[in-house]
């Protein structure tokens, strides 16, 4: 066949013009991912970590915008290939977008939303976050962040779609560090003075071993006595740790309490109750 008359081929050129699409993508999410990563490192984060969650956040919103730009383009040239009047079709494009914009209000709020979450640099990807809305409670680990919803993957492995126009109160769990807020009930008869001593010197030998030392910034200390139980008092113990550890390094610290406490005399009691006889 005659490579003019193929060229003149309207299904070759289509198929051209999709094949250069992808290219194109392909090179375009590679440049893109370079320069936001430049841009990102310029300016100063606490931890590389923190750096490293908002390049990958701000990498999925651009790769997703030049897809849909590109993708909206290629749209265009195949419909002229076909010989179809682009003109007429972008009117009656905005006569009805206009019909659809009343009913298309949760999906601008939902836009609105996502371009303050990004900006704001609200949660990123990684970040392990609870959102509240009309529908109720979730949480998990955010997976994506797109323009017009976020979802997270809770601990069951359940994933939750959430719309950012849904979202009322979004609570960051691993922003910048994590407290260790541990409550430790003792008996109403403990040396709180021993108690002290046991709990302090468990939370800086925890901060002193290689396995936990990079994930711990301020050891568990005795903070306080917080209240008085039915049959026990209760201790709160506070501590600093890298974002998203906090799980991690209190259930250690409570592991390590138990036989603590048992060698030095100091009994976690277990739920009484006092029955008077008439």
């Amino acid at each position: 066949m005659d490579l003019h008359i193929l060229w003149d081929s309207t299904v070759f050129r289509i198929l051209c013009t999709v094949l250069a699409l992808l290219v194109v993508q392909m090179v375009v999410r590679q440049f893109l991912a370079q320069i936001v990563r430049r841009v990102v490192r310029t300016h100063k984060y606490p931890t590389k970590h923190e750096e490293r969650q908002r390049e990958d956040t701000l990498v999925t919103i651009f790769r997703t915008a030049s897809a849909v730009v590109l993708w909206i383009i290629g749209i265009i040239v195949v419909l002229s290939e076909m010989h179809v009047r682009i003109g007429p079709l972008l009117t009656s494009a905005g006569v009805v977008s206009v019909v659809v914009g009343f009913g298309a209000q949760n999906a601008i709020k939902d836009f609105l939303a996502g371009i303050f979450i990004i900006m704001e640099n609200q949660f990123r990807v990684g970040d392990i976050i609870t959102v509240a809305g009309a529908a109720g409670t979730v949480s998990g680990a955010v997976e994506s962040v797109t323009i017009r919803i976020t979802r997270l993957r809770d601990l069951d492995g359940a994933l939750h779609i959430v719309r950012n126009g849904d979202i009322s109160i979004a609570t960051n769990l691993s922003f910048g560090f994590s407290n260790v807020n541990i409550d430790i009930p003792v008996a109403y008869n403990a040396n709180i003075e021993t108690v002290k001593e046991v709990m302090n010197r468990i939370g800086d030998a925890l901060a002193a071993e290689e396995v936990w030392e990079k994930r711990i910034v301020e050891p568990i200390q005795f903070l306080r006595v917080d209240s008085f139980g039915h049959s026990a008092v209760n201790i709160k113990a506070l501590g600093k740790v890298m974002p998203g550890d906090q799980w991690d390094v209190a259930g250690e610290f409570r592991k390590r309490i138990i036989p603590a406490f048992k060698q030095a005399g100091i009994e976690i009691p277990l739920p009484q109750r006092v029955i008077h006889k008439a």
